[in-house]
This record gives C-alpha cells, structure tokens and sequence, in this order.
C-alpha cells in the first residue's frame, strides 16, 4: 500500500467513524429515550436502561454501517476535493481507477468490520440485550412473536409460545401425526425443560388423543419427550431473521428444507445479509463519480444529505423488495441481491464516466 493509499483510506475511515460515532449517539439516545416508560417495571432501572442502550449498539453499528459508509465516503473524499488535493492527484497522472482501487481498500476493511459487527458481536450482544431486561421487568417473559416458534420433528410438530432461560421455555404445545398426516393427538406443557439425549422433560402436561370414534384424555403431569429439536434451535426459531447471525440462518434453511417448511423468510435474510455487505463496498465507490463531478466544490451539508437520500432509498428498496418476498411468493435469492445489483450498475457506470 502506497503512501496515497493510505491518506485516501485515512480520509474515508476516519470520516466513517466520525459520521458513525453522531448516529450512534442519537440512536443510542433515541433507545434509552424509548425505555423511560419501562423504568422502575419490576427490578429495571435506570442503570440496567442505560446498559441495554450500551449491548444494543453494535446492533445499530450493524444495520447502519451501509449508509454511514456512503456518507462518510462523501465526506472524506469530498474534503480532498474541496481542499483541490484530489485536483493535484489528478495532475500528477493518477487515473480515476487508480483512485477506485485505493477506495476499495477502504471499503473492504469496512466489510471487514461489518462481518464482524454481523457475525461475533451484535447477535450475542442483542440477545444478551433482551433477556437481560425481560429478567429484571418479568420473571418469564416471551421473546418471540404472537405466533412463537412453530418447529417440525418427523411427525412431530412443536410450538413453543414462551422462553424463560437458555434451556427453559413454557406454553408448548405438541401435534402428533400419523404417517398419512391425519392429527392422532394434541398435547400441551406448561413448562417444558431441554434435557441431555435429546430428552425434554414437560411439567405439567395434558393430551388428548384421537381414537377412531372418541377422545382419550391424559391428566397433568410429567412426560419425557424424545426429539431432535434442541433447545437451541428453539432459541434461534423465536428470534427475528434479520438478526440472526448466516451461521445461525443457514442452520435454519437446512432444517426448514429437511422437513418441507417454507424456508423463504431465511433465504432472503441470508442472502440478504450477504448482499448488503457486499454493498458496502460499492457504496465507497460511488462517492468518486460524485467528488469528482456535481459534489466537488459542495460543501459537507449538501454531500451529507446526498448520502443521507442515497442511503435511505437503498434501504427503503431493501424493506419493500423484502415484503414482496414473503406475500407474492418471490424468489428470495434474486430479490435479496435486487438492490446492491442496482448499486453496483449505478457506481459502475458513473465510474467509467467519470472524469
């Protein structure tokens, strides 16, 4: 790495942390903000709020990373340009792919730290987030949706509708099927308990069972289920795709796909993911066409509402496209990867036309 590389990719991170450490602030004020309501519930205090806003941060650092790149990137090499020292570099024989290729640098550094963001810090961080303050508002809380965790185990279908701890969750409801798939019996738990071997222990558990012409009943009690579910599918079922880690998502797609289960929602936030980081480079690269062109002499309001509606627009696609996925019944792969290819043709093509 040359010596012009490196003040080029010094200018662009060093205006993609100052751009991230505002957002940061403002969401992490906007999120403690949010939490006053909660405060004083149960054992939640201000200092636990105060620590949750904290472990939610990376998160945010994750999902904002793409637009805070493109800002950043406007505003670093806008500053070069402004100050006429991309003009000098122009002078001196230094091509516009020269300047792409030292660009790049920076942008695949930032992709670095977004597998990481994405990858080892934010999920684990999130989660530590949630149940941190479910435990000192509740003492059992669910962490799912309205519908839980709806699993399936051979001819087993589980639902889970509470977790109250790692290996802890409540409300399961077991459907049993015969090989034709006619229900032969419905069973619920009110707490059920992940065991070593594959075993759960349900307490309190009551079932009916379906014979050719009446209803056999089961009292409460104790029952020993043997399934390959464990409980930390479970943890992963209940939680929203958008923030699981790939790891975690392509765990999920084999199994959806192993039983026949609509794996949709988990292709597209996979691919998505993936997409999305990838994009992180062409949005480093797309400030070159603008530093050099219509944005050279702007000052840094106008380059950051550039970046701003830029970015902005490039999610508001990411939220509609996904939609589309799960209702009309769209390919997920293609669709996920829709809006970095349009930022990709977009940048490419200011690139070459560029001056």
């Amino acid at each position: 790495m040359t010596i012009l590389d490196r003040y080029i990719v010094r200018s662009i991170l060093g205006s993609v942390l100052m751009v991230m450490s505002v957002l940061l602030l403002l969401g992490g004020l906007f999120i403690f903000i949010d939490q006053q309501d909660e405060i004083g519930v149960g054992h939640y205090t201000a200092i636990e709020a105060m620590w949750n806003t904290l472990l939610n941060l990376p998160q945010q650092a994750f999902e904002l990373l793409p637009i805070t790149v493109l800002i950043g990137s406007l505003l670093g090499l806008g500053s070069l340009a402004r100050g006429s020292e991309l003009t000098v570099i122009r002078a001196t024989g230094i091509s516009v792919a020269r300047l792409a290729g030292a660009a790049l640098i920076a942008g695949l550094l930032l992709v670095g730290v977004e597998v990481l963001l994405g990858e080892f810090l934010a999920p684990p961080l999130h989660v530590a987030a949630r149940q941190q303050k479910a435990f000192a508002k509740y003492t059992d809380i669910s962490f799912e949706g309205g519908g839980g965790a709806w699993v399936r185990d051979g001819n087993l279908i589980l639902n889970v509708a509470r977790q109250s701890g790692q290996r802890q969750f409540g409300s399961m409801q077991i459907f049993e099927l015969s090989p034709d798939h006619h229900l032969v019996a419905l069973g619920h738990a009110v707490k059920a308990t992940a065991g070593a071997n594959k075993k759960w222990v349900l307490g309190d558990y009551t079932e009916s069972r379906f014979m050719d012409d009446s209803v056999a009943t089961r009292p409460a009690g104790l029952r020993i289920l043997t399934s390959n579910v464990t409980a930390g599918f479970l943890g992963l079922a209940t939680q929203d795709p958008q923030q699981l880690t790939n790891r975690a998502l392509w765990q999920l797609i084999t199994y959806y796909r192993t039983n026949s289960l609509d794996a949709r929602q988990y292709i597209f936030a996979f691919w998505s993911r993936i997409a999305r980081t990838v994009a992180i480079a062409f949005s480093v690269l797309l400030a070159i066409p603008f530093v050099l062109g219509s944005l050279r002499s702007s000052g840094a309001g106008t380059r950051t509402m550039m970046g701003l509606l830029l970015g902005i627009g490039f999610f508001l696609m990411q939220r509609l496209i996904e939609s589309g996925t799960v209702v009309f019944d769209l390919n997920p792969l293609v669709l996920a990867w829709m809006p970095t290819a349009a930022l990709a043709t977009v940048t490419l093509g200011l690139l070459a036309r560029a001056r």
